[in-house]
C-alpha cells in the first residue's frame, strides 16, 4: 500500500506532502484544482512514461517519491532477486526524478533501476482504473481474457495457443510441399548442385590455415635456396668451418696441456663440432623433405582458390560450407521423398489436430464452470451497487464450421461475450450496446471487486469513475468502495459528495492564486474543514446552512463508526 507521497514541481504542485492509510482515501476538489496531477504523479512512480511537459514552469526538474509497505509475496521475492534490491522492514522507497534535458531518474531504495523494472514492480503494487477503461469491457477478447484470468486459466490457454501455432506451423509446411512442382523442382536442383559440389571439394578442418602456410613456404623458394647454398659454402666448402674445424681440432689437443683438467678442453671442443655438423645435418633434412616444384604451388594456390570461391557461396568457414551441403543432403531426401514426405506430414498434422480439439473441449468445459461462478458473483455485486434487477451473463459459444465442426482458433473453441439486462424485463444486450455510462460503471467496479479479492495486488486506483452517475446508485457505489476497503488500499477521486462521505481518510485539492503565481494545494480534512468540503460538493456551497446539515447527514450516516 501507499503510505506517504512526495510532489515536487510537478505541474500546478511546488510541493506536496500526503500521507495515506489504509481503507477508502478520497481526493476531492473544484475541476481544474489540480486532482489529475495526484493521479498522473502517483502514474510516474509506477512507470508511466514521463513528459517533461509536467515539470513545473521555472523549474528543471520534477521529484515524485512514495513509501510503500509491502507484503511479503513469493512475486516480490522474484523481483527483489532479479534486480539485487532488499526492502528494508518491508517497506520500498521509490523515487522519481524528471529533468527538462530528458533525462531522469529512478531508485528503488538506494538502487537505480529502468523503466521497464518499475513497470514490473508497479503492476505487483497497483491496480489503476479510469473511466477511460470502461471502453476496454467493449472489446471482446478482453471477456475473454477477464474469465480465464479469474479460472485461473491463462496457463492453460497460453498452452493452447503454443499448440495452435505449432499446428499453424505444419500447415504451412505441408501447403509449400505443395507449391509448383517447377519450383519445388528447381529448388531441389539447386540443393544437389551445391551438395555435390560441397562433397567432391572433400574440404577438411584446418585444411585453410595449413594451405596458406604451404604458399608461404614455396613462395620463399629462391630465398630459401640462396640461403642453403651460403650455407653449404660455409659449412662444407674448400674453407669450411666443418673442415676447418678438423685442422683446428689437432691445434686444440697441442694447446690443451695449458689447461688445468685433462683433456677437457679436447671434449669441450669435439662437442661444439658435434653439435655444428647435427645442426648442419638437420637442416639438410629439412630440405630434402622440402618440394619446391612449380607444380606443387600450382596446386596448393589452385586448392585455395576453390575454398574461396565455395566460402563465397555457402559459409565463411570449411565448417560452415560442410553444415550447408548436409541442410543440403536434407532438404533433398525431403525433395525426393515426394508424396511419402507430405504423408508423414499429414499423418502428424491428424494427430496435432485431435490433440488440439481435445485441449479445447477441456478448456471449454473449464470455462463454462468459471463463467457460472463469475457471473453470479458479478450480479451479487451489482445488486449491491444498486442494479436490483440486473442480470450479468457470460455467453460461451463453441464456433463450428458450417458443418457444424468445431472450429478451434488460437484462444480455443469458444466466442465469449458478456451480455447485460440492466433492469426486469430487459432483454440481454452485448455490454457495448448499454447507453448509461453509469451502468457500465457499475459492471466495470463490479468485476474489479471479484479480481481484487483473488489479487495479491493491495492498492486499486478509480480515477473518476463515477462520472455520469448520482443519487442511489453514487451511495450504492460508496458502500461499495467501503466493502472493498476492508481488505485492500482504495483510492477513488469523485465529484460527488454521497461517494466521498464514506471516505477513511478524504483529501482535499485547491488552486489558488498570489499575485502572478498559481499553485495547488493537497489538505487533509477532517471535522468542520471536511463537512465544509462535502457541502461544497452537494450545492457548490460550503457555508450555507442547509448544505452543511446535508453535509453532516451524510457523514454521521456513512464515515466509518459515525465519526468524521
Amino acid at each position: 500500500m501507499l503510505e506517504e507521497l512526495v510532489i515536487e514541481n510537478v505541474a500546478l504542485i511546488e510541493k506536496v506532502e500526503i500521507r495515506f492509510g489504509r481503507g477508502l482515501n478520497v481526493l476531492t476538489g473544484e475541476t481544474g484544482a489540480g486532482k489529475s496531477i495526484l493521479v498522473g504523479s502517483l502514474s510516474l512512480l509506477l512507470g508511466a512514461p514521463a513528459d517533461k511537459n509536467l515539470i513545473r514552469e521555472g523549474k528543471e526538474e520534477a521529484r515524485v517519491s512514495g513509501i510503500l509497505p509491502v507484503r511479503d509475496i513469493p512475486e516480490l521475492a522474484e523481483w527483489y532477486e532479479k534486480y539485487g534490491i532488499e526492502p528494508e522492514e518491508n517497506t520500498l522507497l521509490i523515487r522519481r526524478t524528471i529533468k527538462r534535458t530528458g533525462r531522469g531518474t529512478i531508485y528503488v531504495q538506494s538502487q537505480p533501476v529502468n523503466l521497464a523494472a518499475l513497470q514490473e514492480l508497479g503492476a505487483m503494487l497497483f491496480d489503476m482504473h479510469s473511466q477511460h477503461e470502461h471502453q476496454s469491457l467493449f472489446v471482446l477478447e478482453n471477456h475473454r481474457k477477464l474469465l480465464d484470468r479469474y479460472g485461473g486459466l491463462v496457463e492453460e490457454t497460453a498452452e493452447l495457443t503454443a499448440r495452435f501455432q505449432e499446428l499453424s506451423r505444419l500447415r504451412e509446411e505441408i501447403e509449400k510441399m505443395d507449391e509448383d512442382r517447377e519450383s519445388r523442382e528447381r529448388d531441389a536442383e539447386l540443393a544437389r548442385y551445391a551438395a555435390e559440389e560441397i562433397e567432391s571439394a572433400a574440404l577438411k578442418d584446418g585444411e585453410e590455415e595449413e594451405l596458406n602456410g604451404r604458399v608461404e613456404l614455396l613462395s620463399s623458394q629462391e630465398d630459401l635456396m640462396r640461403n642453403w647454398d651460403m650455407l653449404t659454402r660455409l659449412m662444407t666448402g674448400a674453407a669450411g668451418v666443418i673442415g676447418s674445424l678438423e685442422e683446428a681440432r689437432e691445434s686444440v689437443d697441442k694447446l690443451s696441456p695449458l689447461m688445468s683438467g685433462e683433456g677437457e678442453i679436447s671434449r669441450r671442443f669435439e662437442s661444439a663440432s658435434l653439435e655444428l655438423e647435427d645442426i648442419y645435418d638437420s637442416l639438410r633434412q629439412a630440405m630434402d623433405r622440402v618440394s619446391f616444384s612449380p607444380e606443387e604451388q600450382a596446386e596448393a594456390d589452385e586448392r585455395l582458390l576453390l575454398i574461396h570461391q565455395l566460402k563465397k557461396k555457402y559459409g565463411s568457414s570449411i565448417g560452415e560450407i560442410n553444415a550447408y551441403g548436409a541442410q543440403c543432403r536434407e532438404r533433398l531426401a525431403l525433395f525426393e521423398s515426394g508424396d511419402g514426405g507430405k504423408e508423414a506430414l499429414m499423418a502428424k498434422k491428424g494427430e496435432m489436430e485431435k490433440e488440439l480439439s481435445r485441449m479445447a473441449r477441456e478448456l471449454s468445459e473449464k470455462r463454462r464452470v468459471t463463467a457460472e461462478k463469475l457471473q453470479e458473483k458479478i450480479e451479487a455485486n451489482l445488486r449491491e451497487l444498486g442494479m436490483e434487477s440486473g442480470r450479468f451473463v457470460i455467453d460461451l459459444n463453441r464456433k463450428q464450421t458450417s458443418g457444424g465442426v468445431p472450429l478451434c482458433g488460437p484462444y480455443g473453441i469458444d466466442s465469449i461475450e458478456f451480455l447485460l439486462s440492466a433492469n426486469r424485463g430487459m432483454a440481454l444486450k452485448p455490454l457495448k450496446s448499454v447507453a448509461s455510462g453509469g451502468e457500465i460503471s457499475r459492471v466495470m467496479l463490479a468485476l474489479k471487486s471479484v479480481f481484487a479479492a483473488q489479487d495479491i495486488i493491495e492498492t486499486l486506483v478509480f480515477d473518476e469513475i463515477d462520472t455520469g452517475i448520482g443519487g442511489e446508485v453514487a451511495l450504492s457505489i460508496g458502500r461499495h468502495f467501503r466493502k472493498l476497503a476492508r481488505d485492500k488500499q482504495i483510492f477513488t477521486i469523485t465529484h460527488l459528495a454521497s461517494i466521498a462521505s464514506f471516505a477513511d481518510n478524504h483529501i482535499r485539492i485547491e488552486k489558488k492564486s498570489a499575485g502572478e503565481r498559481t499553485q495547488t494545494y493537497v489538505t487533509q480534512v477532517t471535522g468542520d474543514e471536511r463537512r465544509e468540503e462535502v457541502a461544497r460538493m452537494l450545492a457548490g456551497d460550503s457555508r450555507r446552512e442547509a448544505s452543511l446539515a446535508h453535509a453532516e447527514e451524510l457523514l454521521l450516516q456513512n464515515s466509518p463508526e459515525g465519526v468524521y
